[in-house]
């Protein structure tokens, strides 16, 4: 029998398998207070760290964008209006269709991007390195496929992005 010390508690219990909307669940709250630490930072909402997020790696039109935040279109137009005016993103006009415009990211927005991006990262590395590589390896295989087969539902093709991502990675 193991004594402990007076005013110790016993223990956590062993791990329990958690139901895999539970789990995913509580891992999203986990992922999405790290992002609000990381986004309010720089005074950025949630939305407006995810736009920059999209925009690391295309100049989608605002109908691009639209569909790729999940939000309708007015919603989106005040979202780019607001970073707009603080110097994160500009519009440009379409040479493919002059009725379309790109959002693309400014010089400061992109560095804004990718410094929290690269700040994120290290945040999530940390979280992860309590798994093995393996582990690690085959969450990160199965979030891949996940978010593949779901942006393909919606019209919207993720393996360029991923592809650059895991080169970029890997570099």
């Amino acid at each position: 029998m193991t004594t402990r010390p007076a005013g110790t508690s016993a223990p956590p219990a062993g791990p329990e398998t958690l139901s895999p909307a539970d789990g995913l669940a509580q891992l999203s709250f986990l992922v999405q207070g790290i992002l609000e630490r990381r986004a309010r930072e720089h005074d950025l909402s949630i939305i407006q760290t995810r736009l920059l997020g999209v925009l690391r790696d295309r100049r989608p039109t605002m109908n691009e964008l639209a569909r790729l935040l999940g939000l309708d279109k007015s919603s989106v137009t005040g979202l780019v209006d607001r970073a707009e005016r603080r110097g994160l993103v500009v519009r440009v006009p379409s040479t493919a269709d002059r009725r379309a415009v790109l959002v693309s990211l400014t010089d400061h927005g992109r560095s804004l991007a990718f410094a929290g991006a690269a700040r994120f990262e290290a945040d999530i590395s940390l979280l992860l390195e309590r798994l093995p590589p393996s582990d690690r390896d085959a969450l990160s295989r199965l979030i891949s496929r996940l978010l593949v087969a779901h942006a393909t539902d919606q019209g919207i093709d993720l393996s360029a992005t991923i592809k650059t991502e895991n080169a970029q990675a890997g570099s």
